[in-house]
Parts: C-alpha cells; structure tokens; sequence
C-alpha cells in the first residue's frame, strides 16, 4: 500500500496551496469579522476547476476521484475554512446536476455551475427534519408540465446569495421513498429568504432559511426520477461527510502550523515556549491526531472512490473522527497561544469558531455513530477492517 502522493496529486496540492496563501488567507479575518461572502473570489477558484472538482468533464468538471479532491480542499481549508466550506457545497450541487440532471438543464447549467459562473446551494434540512432528513414535509406537486414547490428550508449556506438551488421535496408517500430532487433557480418567483443567521462561526458565507410559496419549476428539472431524491441526498452527503472532514483538517493543520511558529517566538522565563515539556507533549499529540485523521478520510475517500459496499460507514467514520480531532487540535493550539488565542489579533478564535460546527452538520456526530454502529452489529464477529 503506497501512501506517497502521485505527481498529479501533488501538481493538484501546489495549485490549491498558491490560491489558498494568495487569495484566501489574507482576506479570511476580514471576510469573517465583517460577514462578507466573496464571491468574486469564489468564481476565480472556479477559473482553477475548483468548482467542479469531481464533476463529469463533459460539463466542464475535472472529474477528479474524491480522494484527489480532498487533497485540494484541505490546503484551501488552510486559507479560509468558510469560503473552502462553501466550495464543497457547492462541488456536491453540482455533482447531483452532472450524474442526475436532465441533458436540457446540463445544457443550461452545468458549465455555468463548474466554472463558478453560478453558485449552488443545497437544500434538504427543514425545522423538524434535521437529522431525521426522511421526515421533510416540503411538497412538489405536479401539475401539466412542471412542479410546484411549497415550504421552507433552513440553515441553507449561501442562501440569497447562490443561484442555483438543489431542492429535496416530497412527491409521494411518507418517508425516504416520496422524497425527490429539483433544479430550481434561486431566482424563481414565490422565493424569500429570512434573515441572515447570527452566527458562531462560518461568518463569511450567509446562512438563511428559504421559503418557497408554489413555485414553479419545469418537470424536466427533476434529479433522476420522482421518489430517488432521498438516494441522491444520501449518495451526495457520503461525499460531503469527506469534504467537511476534510476542511476540519485543513483548518487544525494551519492551526498546528501557526502554534508552531508562536512556541519558538514566544518567550517565558527566558527561554521559548518551546522548550516547555508541556507544550512539546501538547505539540506531539497534535500532531499525531493530525496525520490518523488524515490516514482516516483518505481511507473514506478511496473506499468512496471504488464503490466498497461499506464506504457510507466509512465515510461515517472518517467524518465523526476527523471533525473532533480538527476542532480539539484548534482548540489546544488557542491553549497554546494562552490570551492571546482568545483575542482576534490571532486567528486561533476563528479557527476554533468555524471548527465548531463541523461535529453537526452533514449528520451529527451523534448521528455518524449510528450509522456505525448499525453496521458493526450488523457485522457481528466480521465487523469492518
């Protein structure tokens, strides 16, 4: 087993590297402290084929494995978690259009969506249907040649700012097989957006609820087929369980890069902090949380990568894994940085803030642990390796 980055992968890592030190780090205090969705600098990394990574070439994607993909987002994480956060969002929207999407709405769509000319958010979660997804209660009736959707979503990323909207509606029974997935432009007649959420972390892209009062939309904008949406859902959040694991990591490794260079600077009974036992015990055991949860989602991605019946548990694992150890890491490195970590003349605050968060969505940890341990009793004395 070679665990050595190809050329390809590391031509894939420097691209990432230059865009994430020269167009995100530098703006990632501002974008955060004064709520500033970027934009602009969302559709530059669209120019690089970040926008759509593993998106089918025919539309304009690269078509990359989820495993090289999650090489570019954790050094883009490094730059701004928030603006990478929103990249991966936007990669899985466009994602269900390139494997699900009618070839009219590809046409109208999907090269606009890969090169980030148009940005996408998803919209699944609903007041009472969080990490019960399959109770939501929006409704997709159709009438003649189109749908008309009625309800509301919440915590969408990027509401009222994106374009493009994915839309889980129920068109049939009650359950995960009445549910079905939409193209809906964000544009369309009969949406509103509530206010932005007053937020923790995650700062620089708006999160609001999104109200749709009979909106129209063509019949030819349906995802696959009525009552797949729930499938498409899931097979979607597989891929963004890696993705937000993923910019978990990014995001601790620079807070480990950062608390590196702070211990040697720092002096204290005249000597760096460095040469503290303390500190170098705390420095070691970051570390080594770092390179297991990196082992751990590319393990999920490959497994993703080649169809492995268990790559949802996998992907499970890596996310509920991953998730606690970049927020943990963030938050031993503010300990490192002692007061100054909690003032924002240093990013560990920010850091820790825009970490937090990764532990409840995509599936809550909680809900990740299900999800294993299901399979592992399932298992019984064969339980995955």
């Amino acid at each position: 087993m070679n665990f050595d980055l190809n050329e390809d992968q590391i031509a894939y890592v420097n691209l990432a590297q230059q865009f994430s030190t020269n167009e995100l780090a530098p703006h990632a205090a501002l974008w955060d402290a004064q709520a500033i969705f970027p934009k602009a600098t969302l559709q530059n990394a669209g120019g690089l084929g970040f926008c759509g990574l593993y998106s089918d070439p025919e539309m304009g994607g690269l078509g990359l494995s989820r495993l090289d993909s999650s090489l570019i987002f954790e050094q883009l994480a490094m730059g701004c978690t928030t603006t990478t956060a929103m990249l991966t969002i936007h990669n899985m929207a466009t994602w269900m259009v390139s494997d699900y999407a009618t070839p009219v709405v590809k046409a109208a769509y999907g090269s606009k969506l890969t090169s980030g000319e148009l940005l996408a958010s998803y919209c699944l979660t609903e007041s009472n249907a969080g990490s019960d997804a399959a109770s939501l209660i929006s409704k997709a009736v159709k009438v003649g040649d189109e749908y008309v959707i009625t309800g509301h979503k919440v915590f969408i990323s990027g509401a009222g700012e994106t374009d493009v909207l994915i839309v889980m509606a129920r068109t049939g029974e009650q359950g995960a097989k009445g549910i079905s997935a939409f193209v809906v432009d964000a544009a369309s007649e009969g949406i509103s957006f509530g206010r932005k959420e007053q937020k923790m972390g995650w700062n620089a892209q708006p999160t609001r609820m999104i109200n749709f009062d009979q909106v129209q939309v063509p019949a030819e904008n349906l995802l696959g087929n009525e009552g797949d949406g729930f499938t498409i859902a899931m097979k979607g959040l597989d891929g963004g369980r890696i993705n937000i694991a993923t910019v978990g990591l990014g995001t601790a490794q620079q807070a480990l890069n950062d608390t590196l260079a702070y211990v040697n600077q720092r002096q204290q009974f005249g000597k760096p902090i460095a040469a503290f036992q303390a500190i170098q015990f705390k420095l070691a055991d970051m570390n080594t949380e770092l390179v297991a949860a990196r082992q751990m989602v590319r393990l999920a991605a490959f497994k993703l990568d080649n169809k492995h019946p268990d790559a949802s548990t996998y992907c499970a694992m890596a996310k509920r894994f991953v998730t606690d150890v970049g927020y943990q890491v963030c938050d031993e490195a503010l300990q490192c940085f002692g007061g100054n970590g909690y003032i924002k003349q240093y990013p560990m605050e920010r850091y820790l803030r825009d970490s937090r968060v990764h532990r409840i969505l995509e599936g809550t940890n909680e809900i990740m642990r299900v999800i294993i341990a299901r399979r592992i009793l399932l298992a019984g004395e064969q339980a995955i390796l």
